[in-house]
């Protein structure tokens, strides 16, 4: 395995993730739904949370579940690990009787029913399509501290990441810029793509030596656009299609990353602008790394977790078990 693939600098530590969730699962519940009212004190003191969890969970009208599934049956679903233990970590403020859906995975369409997802597509009718933070492990890593700032970084785009034949938008970025002389790209997977886009991997360190990251989505979202909006470096892509907990949704385009056409064909002028006009690249780093900050405060997240939760039992005409 290359080292670059276990590089850990600026990534979640997995083994003490799993560690705490195993840790977890140790302690009763009643532990926790005692102490549930006093995560939901003076709530109403901290801004914005209300909005974010209307966000999140979109409900209005109260709606009967078809064959949902108990909280205590969670550990059957078929699925990720990492998706149960982050679940788990506010579900467990809660009655083990309440009952609700839950898709795991990278979810684009959505459901009939009132479901739990990680992953939603951004329109208008998406409501049924509940916000939890899933698979943080992999998608909410933000960095630190960074060395370099933008105006020492290369004037380049670069990508590293895994294209497979079922993302001809991914394909079709590296068919146009491939050996482009403003561009860094790969990819990283072996498959029976063209061999010539088959390159190293670089560390999250090595790419933030690059003024400009593509964060083109995958199944769902583009995985890297949380930490590269939290770096001196910034975020290059279309309009996002689908969203998380993130809430790629609510991104303005040219205030929170550059925006390209969804065909590409605009990248290199793109490109040049910024690099001619630096300080209105750096007004963008300046508001990503503010939009960031919303999601770095712990008891802040719990807390809107929880209440989103909490509002999904009460849509779903469960109030008598909270």
């Amino acid at each position: 395995m290359e080292l670059k693939r276990i590089s850990y600098k600026h990534k979640n530590n997995k083994p003490i993730y799993y560690l705490i969730n195993y840790i977890r699962i140790l302690i009763p519940n009643v532990y926790y739904q005692k102490k549930r009212a006093q995560k939901f004190h003076n709530k109403e003191h901290i801004g914005g949370i209300q909005k974010r969890v209307n966000y999140y969970n979109k409900l209005s009208n109260t709606v009967l579940l078809k064959d949902p599934i108990q909280l205590s049956d969670i550990k059957k679903i078929p699925g990720s690990k990492v998706y149960f233990f982050d679940l788990y970590q506010y579900s467990r403020y809660f009655n083990q009787k309440l009952k609700g859906l839950f898709l795991f995975g990278d979810i684009v369409k959505v459901p009939e029913q009132p479901t739990f997802v990680k992953s939603r597509p951004i329109v208008d009718n998406n409501a049924n399509s509940v916000l939890l933070k899933w698979n943080k492990l992999r998608h909410f890593m933000f960095i630190k501290k960074e060395q370099r700032t933008f105006l020492e970084k290369k004037n380049m785009l670069v990508s590293r990441g895994k294209v497979h034949k079922t993302q001809p938008h991914r394909i079709k970025f590296m068919e146009q810029y491939y050996n482009h002389p403003m561009c860094n790209i790969g990819r990283v997977n072996t498959n029976e793509l063209s061999p010539l886009w088959k390159v190293p991997r670089l560390t999250i360190d090595q790419q933030l030596a690059y003024k400009f990251i593509l964060c083109l989505e995958g199944n769902d979202v583009a995985s890297n656009l949380k930490w590269v909006m939290s770096s001196q470096s910034i975020a290059v892509m279309p309009k996002p299609k689908f969203e998380t907990w993130f809430m790629e949704g609510t991104l303005v385009a040219d205030v929170h990353y550059i925006k390209i056409k969804d065909d590409y064909s605009d990248l290199e002028q793109r490109l040049t602008y910024f690099i001619e006009n630096q300080d209105k690249a750096l007004q963008i780093i300046t508001n990503a790394n503010t939009y960031v900050q919303q999601f770095k405060d712990q008891k802040t997240e719990a807390l809107i977790s929880l209440l989103t939760l909490k509002k999904y039992f009460e849509k779903t005409d469960q109030s008598k078990l909270l």
